[in-house]
């Protein structure tokens, strides 16, 4: 039986510590008490960083550090950072101890890494959509508004895609095109209706435009796809499979045509290449070469949450 393997296109999982360190034999040292767990807005109290499954705690350029501790199968001691703040995972035999002097000697990359995933928050909630008639949502790089329109009706609603003039000009592109989505929704609906509402019609559309750019890139690779699915995964953006099926995240919709771009043929060059080796990006920078600008869009953008 064909075995299928699967590759993926991170979105926001924790970003590993590149180098592990490794820990001399075990020695006896008695444990610090658990800590208790704190809100979100405690967490990131300046001076602190609080891991909702924190059990240990280090004093680290003067950050109060709480991190959760794993032991397992392995052989040296390494770090993660994440939305939630520091994971460590150590062999079982390694002191706690050795565990604190290893985090300490990590201090730069930690603290560096604590706070890149703060300022991150932070603009994650600046970007926070007030679901109410007029409100604007990111789409292809650009901005929808929504506005509510009961006259319309919902069968009717992916055709309510218009365009705008904005009054607003910039010196080298002229006038910027204002796109305006109408819902079919009374004027006095809930933030959950409009949420909801918007987010069917942009799946649609999403559905719709990935579908196209698989069919125009899929020759250019030389591969034939079978069948998209959307995902609304989290920390993926897409996968692969070897049964030429593909999983594309509709929230790419978000983002400008070329990025989106980018994805599609990441996952199409998956059907020829199923790893992350040199021929893989090799086959990706014959169809985009400036994939390496476009990737990191994919990190440095927020986009809504639903």
């Amino acid at each position: 039986m064909l075995k299928l393997f699967q590759r993926t296109l991170d979105l926001f999982a924790p970003e590993p510590e590149p180098a592990p360190v490794a820990r001399p034999a075990p020695s006896s040292q008695p444990q610090r008490p658990e800590l208790p767990a704190q809100t979100l807005e405690q967490a990131l109290a300046p001076g602190i960083s609080r891991h909702p499954d924190a059990s240990r705690e280090a004093l680290v350029a003067g950050v109060l550090v709480a991190f959760a501790l794993k032991r397992g199968k392995r052989r040296t001691i390494g770090f993660s950072v994440g939305p939630e703040g520091l994971s460590v995972s150590a062999p079982k035999w390694v002191p706690l101890a050795e565990i604190d002097r290893a985090v300490q000697e990590k201090a730069s990359w930690i603290l560096k890494k604590l706070r890149e995933t703060r300022e991150r928050h932070s603009r994650m909630e600046s970007a926070r959509v007030d679901w109410q008639d007029g409100a604007a949502v990111p789409f292809m790089g650009g901005e929808l508004l929504l506005l509510l329109d009961p006259r319309q009706q919902r069968s009717a609603l992916a055709e309510q895609l218009s365009h705008q003039t904005s009054q607003e000009t910039d010196a080298q592109q002229g006038v910027v095109p204002r796109r305006v989505l109408h819902l079919g929704l009374a004027h006095n609906a809930s933030a959950t209706q409009i949420r909801d509402a918007a987010q069917a019609w942009l799946m649609r559309h999403a559905k719709h435009l990935f579908e196209e750019r698989l069919n125009h890139y899929a020759p250019q690779l030389g591969v034939s796809w079978k069948r998209l699915s959307l995902s609304s995964a989290g920390t993926r953006w897409g996968s692969a499979s070897a049964d030429g099926s593909i999983r594309l995240n509709w929230r790419l919709i978000h983002f400008k045509l070329s990025v989106i771009d980018y994805v599609v043929v990441h996952e199409l060059s998956h059907l020829r290449v199923m790893d992350h080796s040199p021929r893989f990006w090799d086959t990706v920078r014959a169809i985009v070469p400036d994939y390496a600008a476009l990737r990191g869009q994919l990190k440095d953008e927020l986009v809504p949450k639903w």
